[in-house]
């Protein structure tokens, strides 16, 4: 078997340390770049301990493992620092444009040729972020979804300028380290994923706007009708497994009514400049205590743990 590549993380926020978690978990030798104020918000290696013990609670890992983990995660200070490390680094920084582009410029010049520089953007274009390099061809998107250590997709971005090898390398890379990685052809906005969800909440936020349904009667009913199913038969296989023909008649009756604006809704508009921006201020589309937020953070994680264990994807 081949040695394991060693792994960079550019950016100690949630998805950096949740990136690092994670491969240190399946036996990688992990290095984390600190950025802005990564270094003095709060403990990274303690967030980490934090979230290895939540997977011990719940029976998902061995107690045991978790010093044998942390020592697999090293923090620096500069990108220089690992230049000779790195067989692939995963930039998880703010999402800004210009801000990504330079970091990115400055990665192409420090790193050989040979290092894979991915993206872990979700709605930034990856061809965009790689216009300032000079070696385009090793720039890639690889945007997971939160918490990285428990949901298993991670969406490989193609640009027009990657390698084949370079694509098929990092998709490799993610399915040895127990992901399942998923090829997006093009780089278009939002990718695969967050199309798919975005149209789900606009449909949603139509609802609500129209009072067809209470906020939380929209959560029930894909919590506990179709989103049930979701794990098992998604949207391909469901449209297959009923008939294209009936498809088709639904979609035929059904599409006119859907809401198709281009423009963000107005319910979200109007509780933004309320000041009501969920989970950060109390209040969004529902209110939440103080204690509801924190119940409803850890249910999610415990949750996940529970629907992977239960679909053997843990």
């Amino acid at each position: 078997m081949s040695e394991k590549k060693r792994i960079g993380v550019l950016g100690a926020g949630k998805m950096g340390l949740g990136i690092a978690q994670l491969f240190a978990t399946k036996g990688y030798q992990v290095r984390v770049i600190y950025v802005y104020d990564d270094k003095t918000r709060y403990d990274a290696r303690e967030v980490i301990r934090e979230n290895l013990q939540v997977l011990v609670d719940n029976d998902a890992l061995d107690g045991a493992q978790i010093p044998a983990i942390l020592d697999r995660i090293g923090f620096v200070d500069e990108p220089e620092e690992i230049a000779d490390f790195a067989d692939i680094i995963f930039e998880c920084i703010v999402e800004k444009l210009e801000v990504k582009q330079e970091y990115f410029a400055r990665m192409d010049r420090i790193f050989p040729p040979q290092t894979i520089l991915a993206s872990n953007t979700s709605a930034i274009s990856i061809t965009e972020i790689a216009e300032k390099s000079e070696h385009k061809e090793r720039i890639i998107g690889t945007h997971y979804w939160n918490p990285a250590y428990l949901i298993p997709l991670v969406e490989v971005i193609r640009t027009r300028y990657v390698s084949d090898e370079i694509a098929q390398a990092t998709y490799d890379l993610l399915e040895e380290a127990g992901k399942c990685p998923v090829f997006v052809k093009k780089d278009v906005p939002g990718f695969l994923a967050n199309r798919l969800q975005h149209a789900l909440f606009r449909e949603a936020l139509k609802i609500i706007e129209d009072e067809i349904a209470e906020p939380q009667d929209v959560d029930k009913a894909i919590k506990y009708g179709f989103g049930m199913r979701l794990g098992i038969c998604a949207p391909v296989e469901v449209m297959d497994m009923g008939g294209l023909d009936l498809t088709y008649n639904i979609h035929s009756y059904l599409f006119p009514h859907l809401e198709n604006s281009t423009e963000p809704s107005r319910l979200l508009t109007e509780n933004i400049a309320a000041g009501n921006l969920g989970f950060k201020t109390g209040k969004g589309l529902l209110e939440y205590t103080p204690e509801e937020i924190k119940r409803l953070n850890e249910e999610l994680t415990e949750g996940l743990i529970k629907v992977a264990r239960a679909l053997g994807r843990l």
